[in-house]
């Protein structure tokens, strides 16, 4: 099971690293930044930070019912 979620992570983190950034702005945040590049980016990484946490406590619930329902 370690083994396991060990794989996925790597996995995970390896296609986040390696893909392309885009825009993932919605349009009146675009339309904000105009051509601020560097503020984007950083709107960009502040939108993943803020993410973070509640896709973390949702694999953690998901983890314990996974091991809940296999030991029950």
């Amino acid at each position: 099971m370690v083994r396991f979620l060990v794989m996925a992570l790597a996995v995970a983190a390896f296609w986040t690293l390696s893909s392309e950034s885009v825009s993932a702005q919605c349009a009146m945040c675009r339309a904000s930044l105009g051509a601020n590049s560097t503020f984007a980016r950083n709107l960009n990484i502040g939108t993943l930070v803020l993410l973070v946490p509640p896709v973390s406590i949702f694999c953690a619930i998901f983890v314990l019912a996974f091991r809940h329902r296999r030991s029950g």
